[in-house]
């Protein structure tokens, strides 16, 4: 090795790194030996021991290109200077003192929460008194002192001895034979950190992809579950305020068995014969950017989407239909779980407190589920997301298509659509498939399989800008996601799955943009647009062909789809079924609206189909207007009414949706 590493400096961060990366393994086997309420075999473990040792090699690697560079200045080298050994044996022991202190927190956490140590535990800062008399009455604090000061004391008499160690090795001449190894030590460290190949670094989501929890918590390591949750510290909710609302909100809900205390919120259903015996399969398309204004649904001159207009005049399609945000990442969130995604200034699928989450989709029992995007899964955590919550998930990423890749978010949608038809086709028993779109984004990318069928359209700026749009790449984009719908509901035709299949469309957001004078200025002026989408349930031979203009949410597909196909279900959240109204004995029949978050202005706000209220939530400076025309709303009796009314339902899903995010957990 001394022949191999010309470095002292080089070598005394091996070996210290080596040092740290068996004590992180040594005390993930002792998580695992304590903690047998994980309920995991040596054998389902070995995943999470595997990954973990990548999450560890990766803090490791970054303690020793700290070493690296600072030791590769001169006056900073503990093998030139006599100062620099002395800062870096008490650097190094104040990082021994660290790394002890959180891994006894990490224990005592888990312990108490069943969680791995994670920000959170900053807000015990707040109440500092009451917090330290807890720990005092709870844990044995003075064995803890004295287990810290000895494992302090351990590694730095380690870190010395690995010092004079290094120490003792000849001194390499050859300034060029150390710089190559310098150079070949920061690549690989480099490496390292981010921790795999691919277009996205090793992030503790990667432990929620293991598809279980205890494999999740095993695998991650206190460094990376604190400083991964630091950004989201501040979140939380307002259990008073969440009880305040939930007579409001069970009646909006139509909750069976209202419990204010244990706030339940379940509705459970049973199961119905809707269809003859026959269990329909479900598609669900997940649409990137499909912004109604946009659409020919709503007579747009352009005419970007003619066959989808075509569906939505032989399907169940609902006119009003909004998202509770803008984003893709809320806009899965919201349509999968049933919550919407409240959290800021990231997004709930990237809070490790938030990634446990009840879906309806398995209640689904008997169906293969399988999830289809053309690109990586990667992005702000859906993967893991997707993998945790969903039970034996099938998810088919950019990787596992024949098609070639054309820009950053993998291959095209037509041939996503189109392979997605091949896998389906060969299905033998009932399904339940999602498939998320990219095209209609950035770079705006039409293969050039495809332009000479596609055929790209140009008009001048001033009729774009007057219709919706800002150029002709992006009017091109739209219309591409028409033409890849077709070829897929056109191929889709073709096999013997299409007579029992519903398929479900939704955009996953809208766009801000100028709706002209095809909706009242509301649209435009209030943001509307940007929550806006369509909303299609199609299916020839199950469904007849309804226009429905009442409002709706992407909260309410999944319990909307399993009533449909006659599924028993429990539905934990905030998702209405729309082919069913909510009814409370002492309310009456429930409005329906939708409730909107907007992130960037950080304001709320409710849509009916008559009105849009919104407030921002800081000031709560509150205002309300008209969706179906430019007339004021003015102050009359029954406009005060509807809004006092709107204000209320406005605060119970603001405060019920952060009550949710944390509190609808898997069992």
């Amino acid at each position: 090795m001394k022949a191999i590493i010309p470095s002292r400096v080089l070598r005394w961060a091996l070996y210290t790194g080596i040092f740290f990366l068996v004590l992180m393994s040594l005390l993930r086997v002792l998580f695992f030996i304590v903690f047998r309420q994980l309920h995991l075999t040596w054998g389902e473990a070995m995943s999470s021991f595997v990954l973990g040792f990548r999450f560890d090699l990766r803090s490791v690697f970054v303690l020793m290109m700290v070493m690296l560079i600072f030791g590769s200045i001169r006056p900073f080298d503990p093998f030139r200077s006599a100062a620099a050994k002395k800062t870096w044996f008490w650097l190094l022991g104040v990082t021994g003192f660290l790394f002890t202190l959180f891994y006894i927190v990490d224990f005592a956490h888990y312990s108490y929460l069943s969680q791995r140590l994670n920000a959170s535990v900053l807000n015990f800062l707040q109440d500092a008194g009451i917090s330290m008399n807890m720990v005092w009455q709870s844990y044995p604090v003075i064995k803890l002192i004295l287990l810290l000061a000895a494992s302090t004391f351990l590694i730095v008499s380690a870190v010395k001895y690995f010092y004079k160690k290094a120490a003792a090795a000849p001194v390499t001449s050859g300034r060029k034979k150390r710089n190559i190894s310098y150079i070949i030590a920061f690549l690989l460290l480099a490496l390292g950190i981010f921790g795999r190949v691919g277009q996205y670094p090793l992030r503790w989501s990667f432990a929620f992809a293991l598809g279980n929890e205890a494999k999740a918590n095993l695998s991650l390591n206190p460094f990376q579950s604190f400083f991964s949750t630091l950004k989201f510290r501040s979140s939380t909710f307002d259990l008073a305020k969440t009880k305040k609302w939930y007579p409001l909100m069970a009646a909006q809900l139509g909750v069976q068995h209202p419990d204010v205390n244990n706030l339940n919120f379940t509705r459970s259903y049973p199961a119905r014969d809707t269809f003859n015996g026959v269990r329909p399969n479900v598609v669900l398309v997940i649409c990137e950017s499909f912004s109604s204004f946009r659409t020919s649904m709503w007579g747009n001159p352009m005419n970007a989407t003619p066959y989808f207009a075509e569906m939505c005049r032989n399907g169940i399609f609902f006119k009003y239909c909004f998202t509770p945000s803008f984003g893709t990442a809320r806009g899965v969130w919201a349509t999968l779980t049933g919550i919407p995604d409240v959290e800021t200034p990231k997004t709930a699928s990237r809070n490790m407190a938030m990634v446990n989450q009840r879906m309806i989709i398995n209640d689904f029992k008997g169906y293969r589920k399988m999830y289809f995007i053309g690109g990586s899964a990667s992005w702000a955590n859906i993967r893991g997301f997707l993998m945790n919550n969903i039970d034996s998930l099938h998810l088919y990423e950019g990787d596992d298509f024949k098609a070639p890749k054309v820009d950053v978010w993998g291959i095209s949608d037509k041939n996503l659509f189109l392979e997605t038809n091949e896998y389906l086709k060969k299905e033998t028993q009932p399904f339940f498939a999602i498939i998320q779109t990219a095209d209609n984004h950035r770079p705006y990318t039409i293969p050039e399989e495809d332009q000479a069928s596609f055929k790209k359209e140009s008009f001048p700026l001033d009729t774009l800008h007057k219709y919706g749009y800002e150029d002709n790449d992006e009017f091109n984009a739209f219309r591409y996601t028409d033409f890849s719908i077709q070829h897929f509901i056109e191929a889709a035709k073709k096999e013997n799955y299409f007579r029992n299949t519903i398929f479900v469309f939704v955009g996953d957001h809208g766009v801000r943009g100028s709706a002209g004078d095809m909706f009242p200025r509301a649209w435009t002026d209030n943001g509307l647009t940007t929550e806006h989408v369509p909303l299609l349930f199609y299916s020839p031979s199950l469904l007849q062909p309804e226009v429905r203009t009442d409002a709706c949410s992407q909260l309410d597909i999944f319990s909307s789809v399993a009533s449909l196909t006659g599924q028993s279900f429990h539905n934990y959240t905030l998702g209405r079924n729309l082919f069913e109204k909510a009814v409370t004995p002492s309310q009456g029949e429930a409005p329906q609206c939708a409730f909107i978050f907007d992130p960037d202005f950080r304001q709320i706000g409710i849509v009916d189909s008559n009105y849009y209220y919104y407030r921002p939530i800081a000031s709560g400076k509150e205002t309300m207007v008209s969706i179906k025309n430019n007339d004021p709303v003015g102050n009359s009796a029954p406009v005060e009414k509807r809004k006092e009314e709107l204000r209320d339902l406005t605060s119970a899903y603001y405060e019920t949706a952060r009550y949710m995010l944390f509190n609808n957990k898997r069992e």
